[in-house]
């Protein structure tokens, strides 16, 4: 059965279903979009459920001539690592579609104050950005996103892994652009021409992989080891990898980050920083390490140094925000730096963390960015200082807030802390020093999550806080298999852990690294030829 082509093709037809909707009929069309994510939920789960760890690295493989003068495939399969990661983008974006059924009708811009400032009065009113198109396209622009992050995590073709990871910005450019906030034209086009230079570097190493390899096929299990030469090996390194960077984001690459973050509508910015970043970090570990390894290797110090200020600066940079939605961007910054580290150890644990990682990232921000878009729904503002104590008013959605900050802080017992764990101890292993400053971001993170919660949550109740009403039925179903799944995977991980390690044990070994051995003990070795 072509499992994988089907669970892209479902969600396009979906997306043709609701674009063809009279108008008028959105609630329709958030109920069809829904019920086809729900469709595609219950594929991944079957198709999960047939998954081997311990069988072929690449399973569900369906390969067609698409380009056969060039030799390009349609190829798609998948090992345990892109498995994880289509799980994560088909649990969040029915979660997303529940979430964001206010969100086509208008962006809260700001509240509008008084002559004095004031904020706090009941009387307050906001403005509302108008949307540029109707809701039924915002709900189809998900559906085509959800087949695009499906496309590019299955890609085994590296020229049809480029085609999704470019296909990905057009819905995301046009939910950002379209239904964001106020300053939305300017975080859509920045978003995008950062993406599209990332891009046309990586169309280039590309192109250049294809001729230098000379195996006439942009498959990537056959372009394994078909660069032999160190110079040649750099440059296409780099290609990729600022692409990468770029899309993950790395610092100092991630300036794009916040404005598209703040100006998106909440549930657009889940899946941009919950799924599709992580094509960054995926690409770092499936392609720069195993198809460029001396190069991987030489630049490891650097990529390891850009991680670990990536980690400082943005705990340090999410301490200062006053926007919510902001905060919550540049804590993303910080973890992705966390997640880079552990690719770039490259130890058993430390890959596997990062993979990890990945997976519960996407959990904890996207809850957070959640609670955070019910919040300015109420209140009309992302500002922190419009709130205070919203924990009187609204317990549930303040305990929801509170589960989903921790799990943000890697507490131990929620699900990012054991992947987070499993990256320090993993660079430990190999690098001592980055992973004991790296190991600061986790205070640091104490700092800026409490501090948010104890403003916006605790405290005497704000005049325009006291009409809040708590979580609703559709919030609640919003919230709590986040909830559950964060509690759940930080108590007993071993389920995803069982299908990731087998793929990292492959992939450190086509990188030709030994776990627990000094990269340049290898590198030492080989060139003496040993």
């Amino acid at each position: 059965m072509p499992w994988l082509s089907i669970l892209m093709a479902v969600p396009v037809l979906g997306a043709v279903g609701v674009a063809l909707l009279p108008k008028g009929s959105d609630k329709l069309a958030k109920q069809v979009a829904l019920l086809v994510s729900l469709v595609v939920l219950g594929l991944t789960v079957a198709m999960a459920v047939q998954f081997s760890p311990n069988g072929n690295r690449f399973q569900f493989e369906e390969k067609y001539s698409w380009i056969p003068s060039f030799g390009v495939h349609y190829g798609v399969a998948v090992d345990g690592i892109a498995l994880v990661l289509i799980a994560l983008s088909a649990i969040l974006v029915p979660i997303v579609i529940l979430a964001s059924w206010h969100d086509a009708e208008g962006a809260v811009a700001a509240p509008v104050r008084d002559a004095k400032g004031a904020t706090e009065t009941a009387d307050v009113k906001t403005e509302v950005v108008p949307p540029k198109r109707s809701a039924k396209t915002y709900f189809a622009l998900l559906l085509v996103l959800e087949a695009m992050m499906i496309g590019v995590f299955a890609a085994t073709d590296i020229f049809l892994f480029y085609v999704f990871f470019e296909a990905m910005l057009i819905p995301m450019y046009f939910m950002i652009g379209s239904y964001g906030g106020v300053q939305r034209s300017y975080a859509a086009v920045k978003f995008l021409l950062y993406s599209l230079f990332g891009g046309l570097l990586m169309l280039v190493a590309v192109i250049a992989l294809y001729v230098v390899a000379e195996k006439n096929t942009f498959m990537f299990p056959e372009l394994i080891g078909a660069i032999q030469d160190p110079t040649t090996q750099k440059w296409l390194f780099a290609g990729f990898f600022i692409a990468f960077a770029i899309k993950a984001p790395l610092w100092p690459f991630h300036t794009w980050l916040p404005d598209a973050a703040a100006q998106a509508p909440a549930g657009a910015a889940v899946l941009l920083v919950g799924v599709l970043d992580k094509v960054g970090t995926y690409g770092m570990l499936r392609f720069c390490l195993e198809l460029f390894p001396e190069a991987s290797k030489f630049f490891t110090p650097l990529v390891i140094v850009l991680s670990v200020v990536g980690i400082i600066y943005g705990a340090i940079v999410a301490i200062g925000q006053t926007d919510m939605k902001r905060l919550i961007a540049y804590t993303s910054i910080s973890h992705f730096g966390f997640i880079a580290l552990g690719v770039f150890a490259m130890t058993q644990n430390a890959q596997s963390g990062a993979t990890l990682y990945m997976v519960n990232h996407g959990f904890s921000t996207g809850a957070l960015f959640l609670v955070a878009g019910f919040l300015i729904y109420r209140r009309g503002s992302a500002q922190i200082a419009d709130y205070g104590g919203v924990q009187s008013v609204a317990p549930l959605l303040a305990g929801a807030f509170l589960i989903a900050g921790l799990s943000g802080l890697s507490l131990p017992g929620l699900a990012p802390f054991v992947s987070e764990f499993m990256v320090l101890i993993g660079t430990y292993e190999r690098y001592a020093v980055p992973a004991i400053i790296g190991a600061t971001g986790v205070i640091l993170a104490a700092i800026y999550i409490l501090w948010m919660y104890k403003r916006t949550m605790n405290g005497p109740t704000a005049e325009s806080v006291k009409g809040f009403t708590d979580l609703n039925g559709r919030e609640k179903w919003v919230v709590a298999p986040l909830i559950a799944l964060i509690v759940a995977f930080g108590f007993y991980p071993k389920p995803l852990l069982d299908v990731i390690n087998p793929a990292v044990d492959k992939t450190l070994t086509n990188a030709q690294v030994t776990d627990k051995q000094p990269v340049s003990t290898v590198a030492e070795k080989k060139g003496a030829g040993q």
